[in-house]
């Protein structure tokens, strides 16, 4: 990864946050947050700490290889009728990014379309959907026809439901759906199965490509027994894991730092002292993009409110991260035992 690979974009938003049309939409078109140009007159401490809440990502390799395998997929499933068209699996750990590809992905596909479609085009390129916790085929349904705001009420049979989904969302021209958290899909349970069958179904009859993303996927129990041979031998996988330290020659955790620091609007910051902690930043975050990332962004607010407006390892140090990746850094050393009669 190197500089001219990496371009802002958006933070990506809670996923809930961007689950119907017009907050996808808005989310979409939203202007990525400028790093500070060069020679520009230093901004507002409010504007800094805004901008660093939202920050910056970069195009790490599994955006690149997510979008090229989209854009390929879409083209390959464009003209096929008869059978579901070939999907895409992101998989990884918790908090190394496989969300902020998809929305990443899906905000690249919006836009795209956008400068295309004529005036009066109302179609819908993208598709975003959560699959809720212990998804049932109703529930998750109901969740795929709330995206384009489709009329569902509590009598209405999963069917029903259904047939009001695909009809829309082909009356719409969707052509890819991306499928958030697929993780919490459970084919070992009736209700789960049942889900998984309704998703295979939705499959063949929306005109669209599918995009899955959740944790830990091939490990899970999607990809177990018949439901879950159906679904890997259509999906090709995508590995979002934690970035290595070294990789041949290259060094992508420090590069990845390197790019973050360049978008820090902190005015007594060192260039070059973050990629210089990149040994322990890699062991303070095992590598997790995202946990990385809420780093740098803590430390970057820690710096402005405090006065000091650098970053260094003690305030690094200072700063509490998500419970994997304190885990990970500072695992709970278990209470020694004693022996009885001991004091």
């Amino acid at each position: 990864m190197t500089s001219d690979e990496t371009t802002p974009a958006v933070e990506k938003p809670a996923p809930g946050a961007v689950t119907t049309f017009d907050a996808f939409a808005r989310f979409a078109a939203t202007a990525p947050p400028a790093p500070p140009q060069p020679g520009q007159a230093p901004r507002p401490v409010e504007e800094r700490l805004a901008y660093h809440s939202q920050f910056v990502t970069v195009r790490t390799p599994a955006i690149e290889t997510l979008s090229r395998s989209v854009r390929t997929l879409m083209i390959l499933g464009r003209h096929q009728q008869v059978t579901a068209r070939p999907s895409l699996i992101v998989t990884g750990p918790a908090t190394t990014g496989k969300t902020t590809a998809l929305l990443e992905v899906g905000r690249t596909c919006h836009l795209a379309h956008t400068r295309r479609a004529r005036p009066g085009d109302e179609s819908v390129p993208v598709a975003y959907v959560l699959v809720p916790p212990g998804a049932t085929a109703k529930t998750l349904a109901c969740e795929v026809a709330r995206f384009l705001g489709i009329p569902v009420t509590t009598r209405m049979t999963t069917a029903q439901i259904t047939t009001a989904v695909c009809h829309t969302y082909t009356a719409a021209g969707v052509k890819l759906v991306l499928i958030d958290e697929i993780h919490r899909l459970n084919p070992r349970t009736t209700s789960g199965a049942e889900a998984a069958d309704w998703l295979k179904d939705l499959t063949e009859r929306v005109a669209a490509t599918f995009v899955y993303a959740g944790i830990d996927v091939t490990a899970s129990a999607v990809f177990t027994g018949v439901r879950g041979a159906q679904l890997a031998g259509r999906a090709s996988l995508i590995d979002c894991g934690a970035l290595p330290a070294r990789a041949g020659s290259r060094e992508p955790f420090r590069e990845l730092i390197a790019a973050l620091e360049q978008a820090l609007d902190l005015t007594a910051h060192r260039a070059g002292s973050l990629p210089k902690l990149a040994p322990y930043l890699h062991e303070r975050t095992a590598g997790r993009i995202g946990s990385l990332a809420r780093l740098i962004r803590q430390a970057a607010i820690e710096a402005i409110c405090d006065g000091t407006e650098r970053i260094t390892k003690p305030l690094l140090e200072s700063i509490s991260l998500d419970h994997l990746a304190e885990e990970h850094y500072r695992p709970r050393t278990p209470a020694r035992r004693t022996r009885p009669g001991s004091r």
